[in-house]
């Protein structure tokens, strides 16, 4: 059994930055494959990032398109942790965030956390007039 509890997540701005964590417990043995989805309102859950650990190593890191060079999926081993740091947020990415596991041999992710919501929002905005 393994046990995944996610936070982190929150209200910001679109252009900021949020860092997810996801702490594992439980057999996590020597190899896993971890992933993060995410689930928008109102639409089915989606992939977003993943990799594999064994021996001690990262391998095969995935991401979306929709999320390759502002999303990383990195882990500290020490604290159990899985991360996924979030740059330059769009309001897209509102969307409750899910923290999955598996063996690297199985199809299914077959662990799962209880998610966290991150939430996009419009900046306030800066009012621009011209006049003649």
């Amino acid at each position: 059994q393994v046990q995944l509890v996610e936070s982190g997540g929150g209200v910001v701005e679109a252009g900021g930055s949020l860092r997810l964590s996801c702490v594992t417990s439980g057999d996590t043995s020597n190899q896993l494959t971890m992933a993060w989805f995410r689930q928008p309102p109102g639409k089915e859950r989606d992939f977003v990032a993943s990799h594999t650990w064994r021996r001690g190593r990262v391998y095969d890191a995935k991401y979306d398109e929709s999320v390759k060079g502002r999303f990383s999926i990195y882990r500290e081993n020490f604290k159990n942790t899985l991360y996924l740091q979030m740059n330059n947020l769009k309001p897209e990415d509102t969307a409750i965030y899910y923290c999955a596991a598996k063996s690297p041999e199985v199809s299914a992710y077959n662990y799962g956390g209880q998610g966290t919501q991150v939430t996009v929002s419009w900046g306030q905005g800066t009012q621009v007039t011209v006049s003649s």
